[in-house]
């Protein structure tokens, strides 16, 4: 008797005794519906038709590129965060361990290396194994058979491709065998099982077998163990019934499953019996391993997320939202960033210091290397994500404050006197010599003389400015002086005198642009920084000075590698845009501000330069300071709106304020996390000034002021010393404490004075329309 006809006998046979299990697609396989054809139409024509069918073969089918993990490393090349469609690594077939290879043939294909797509014998013998069990004990299908329907399923565009590659019916088993033997013509024996590998689903989100050994067992396929490579050959089978991460009695299932796979891996003689009996008595030994998605589960989620906006919304990443969203999700991506784990610890435990997640102001910090623009740091007090209840105040927060609103920011603080530096940048460029300046009243008018980049006047005869507290009611001020004392009335005459458009100017080049992305307020106190800014923004403008009149553009994405391997290495964007004696000028002047300004008292031990911002009604604070190696920004605000909520009376981690200044609080958290920032760098200094050509310079009665305000300080100094007295003799064991003294030797907080020393506006002296140091 012809061989069709006893096979169709045997298929016959086989159907009807499983007919009452409902199960004859799903046990059949591919062979038995075949075969059925020609028996129930009962004629040679029919079975033509089938040889026909599977001698005439389509192409093989489409595949698209399988969805990967795209990785996000820091700059010495370890995670911190993933973003996937499908948490999977394609590895090659050399990367997975042999044994690996062995158990998945051995449980889903133990003829694969014999058959040419279709297994005859190996899909009768299913058959009948299964049917005698009253259930799956073998697959039916091969695994090329099994990768075709994996890949229709992945390369599936619409619901309905996907539901007709799932379809448990004739047309879809024929049509799956037919690609299966073009498969097979298509690659070598090797090449199909590296891809069956990398397709297949293992249970709890793990797409291959890399990210399979990954999430099960804390490891790579390449250092899978017998017992470890067995269990994940059983999971393929039923990946959501043995899936470990719902609980014991899947556990249970995944244990039966790994010990089918190791008898019949002893019944081929790929392992002997007494390896199985002793795998078999092992336990599961899973160590489980979260694989988060997304920025919400990264150690560094503010960093994470400025990447993320960067990759969504670069068109060099796709020229449509969906690509660069299909690309970032699905494109097996590895992208190195400029992010140093030393620094941003550091930022994170300053800020902890002196903010606690539950406080309503809030302080953010970032940081950037100096002539490269690499962003090696973002933090903020608040952790990232959504408070319980989605309420809007908690110790959580969506946005990402160190950051603009394109990165997923919020719309910034006023940078208050931070923005001086451009009036000084401007004024040194223009010829002003260190020692330059002028006498300064008590209180101005910007009635006249300032127009913005258009020619037009923006005068503003309604506003009054004063000096903020402790500047006095006016006198003779320098370039240096009014930048050290931050002195308001001064940096306003200075910006009319050399242009509000020229200063304008200045602070675009050194990459000034709002938070909110809208065009900067060109308005007469723009020196006094009106405008919103993110710490990202501002730390970047003070690295060019740092930089020697060079500005880079905040950079975060270093390096990206492909799934093919290739690298695209991401150059800094950098440019001349501030004459290097005049970089070096400004440093000069912004250095004093640490040893006879704002700063003064606060140092990180090495040469540094910087600028406190403390806006008008103390709406919010700022500090932003370099060295050549490193440039920072600290902003503090109230995250429930700043004008509404000023930093004043605020209790703010376990300190209270009278007024939040910018050497009060941004300073302190700037000097200490820049301490640690730069534990592993040698110090450097700024190259000296020109004083050929910024040296020389007067202004009429500053001297006999200054020697004026000394001979005040003396008789203050010792009146300081009598007051405390009692204190230094009880510290030398001559007299009990002054009971006015608490433990630690320091008085109790007045009301009127902040931390520091400094005591805080008198509570009738009336608040100035604009007061900003």
């Amino acid at each position: 008797m012809p061989l069709i006809c006893w096979l169709q006998i045997i298929c016959v046979t086989v159907l009807r005794s499983i007919a009452g299990l409902a199960m004859a697609g799903a046990l059949g396989g591919v062979l038995a519906a075949a075969l059925a054809v020609p028996v129930v139409s009962g004629g040679g024509l029919a079975a033509k038709n089938v040889v026909d069918t599977f001698v005439d073969l389509p192409p093989a089918p489409r595949e698209e590129p399988l969805a990967q993990v795209t990785r996000l490393l820091d700059k010495d090349g370890r995670q911190f965060a993933q973003f996937y469609e499908a948490n999977r690594t394609a590895v090659p077939l050399g990367a997975v361990t042999p044994v690996m290879r062995k158990a998945i043939v051995a449980i889903e294909d133990a003829r694969f290396y014999e058959h040419g797509g279709l297994d005859v014998r190996g899909t009768l013998r299913a058959l009948l194994t299964n049917t005698q069990a009253g259930g799956i004990r073998q697959g039916g299908s091969s695994l090329t058979q099994q990768l075709v329907k994996n890949i229709l399923v992945e390369s599936a565009r619409t619901d309905a491709e996907r539901d007709r590659a799932r379809a448990p019916n004739l047309a879809r088993k024929i049509t799956e065998l037919r690609y299966a033997l073009a498969l097979e013509r298509k690659y070598r024996k090797d090449e199909i099982l590296e891809r069956y590998l990398n397709i297949a689903y293992f249970g709890a989100g793990a797409h291959g077998v890399e990210a399979a050994a990954r999430r099960f067992f804390s490891t790579t396929a390449s250092k899978l163990t017998l017992t470890q490579a067995a269990t994940l050959a059983g999971a393929v089978r039923m990946p959501y019934s043995t899936d470990p991460s719902l609980g014991r009695s899947h556990q249970a299932r995944l244990k039966e499953r790994r010990d089918l796979v190791l008898d019949r891996m002893a019944g081929l003689k790929l392992i002997t019996q007494a390896q199985a009996s002793a795998a078999k008595s092992s336990p599961l030994a899973l160590r489980l391993r979260p694989e988060p998605g997304g920025c919400g589960q990264s150690a560094y989620p503010y960093y994470c997320l400025y990447v993320q906006h960067e990759l969504l919304s670069n068109p060099a990443f796709g020229n449509t939202p969906a690509e660069r969203r299909a690309r970032m999700t699905r494109g097996g991506l590895v992208i190195r960033t400029g992010l140093d784990p030393i620094a941003q610890r550091a930022a994170e435990r300053a800020i902890q210091r002196h903010v606690a997640p539950e406080d309503t102001e809030v302080a953010a910090e970032a940081m950037i290397e100096p002539a490269t623009g690499r962003i090696r740091a973002m933090a903020a007090s608040k952790q990232f994500g959504r408070n319980r209840g989605n309420k809007k105040n908690g110790p959580r927060t969506t946005f990402n404050l160190p950051a603009d609103v394109a990165h997923g920011g919020g719309q910034g603080f006023q940078a208050g006197s931070t923005f001086k530096v451009f009036t000084l940048a401007t004024a040194l460029q223009q010829g002003w010599r260190f020692g330059d300046g002028f006498m300064t009243p008590g209180e101005l008018v910007p009635a006249q003389g300032y127009r913005n980049c258009a020619g037009r006047p923006v005068n503003d005869p309604e506003a009054r400015i004063l000096n903020a507290s402790g500047e006095g009611s006016g006198g003779p001020h320098s370039i240096e002086t009014g930048t050290w004392k931050s002195v308001n009335i001064f940096y306003m005459m200075l910006e009319r005198k050399v242009g509000l458009c020229a200063v304008v100017k200045t602070a675009k080049a050194l990459g000034a642009v709002r938070a909110d992305g809208g065009p900067l307020r060109e308005v007469p106190t723009f020196t006094l920084g009106v405008n919103e800014m993110d710490p990202v923004t501002v730390a970047g403008a003070f690295a060019t000075f740092a930089a020697r009149g060079v500005h880079c553009r905040p950079l975060a994405i270093v390096e990206i590698t492909d799934r093919s391997g290739r690298r695209t290495h991401v150059p800094p964007s950098c440019e001349q845009v501030l004459e290097r004696p005049v970089a070096d000028a400004v440093n000069y002047v912004l250095s004093g501000v640490f040893d006879k300004g704002t700063m003064q008292g606060q140092s990180i031990g090495r040469p540094a330069a910087g600028k406190t911002g403390t806006n008008n009604g103390y709406t919010s604070a700022w500090f932003a300071g370099y060295t050549p190696d490193l440039a920072a920004a600290v902003s503090v605000g109230d995250i429930r709106g700043s004008y509404r909520y000023p930093l004043q009376g605020v209790q703010i981690g376990d300190q209270y304020y009278g007024a939040v200044q910018g050497a009060s609080l941004p300073g302190p958290i700037w000097v200490q996390s820049m301490e640690q920032a730069l534990t592993n760098t040698e110090p450097r200094g700024f190259p000296g000034p020109d004083m050929g050509r910024f040296g020389g310079g007067f202004t009429p009665g500053l001297k006999e002021a200054e020697a004026a305000e000394e001979k005040k300080k003396r008789p203050g100094e010792r009146a300081f010393f009598r007051h405390h007295r009692r204190l230094f003799e009880w510290l030398l064991g001559q007299r009990p404490p002054d009971p006015g003294f608490r433990r630690g030797g320091q008085r109790p907080a007045d009301p009127g004075f902040r931390r520091g020393g400094q005591r805080r506006p008198d509570p009738g002296f009336r608040r100035p329309r604009h007061r900003m140091w």
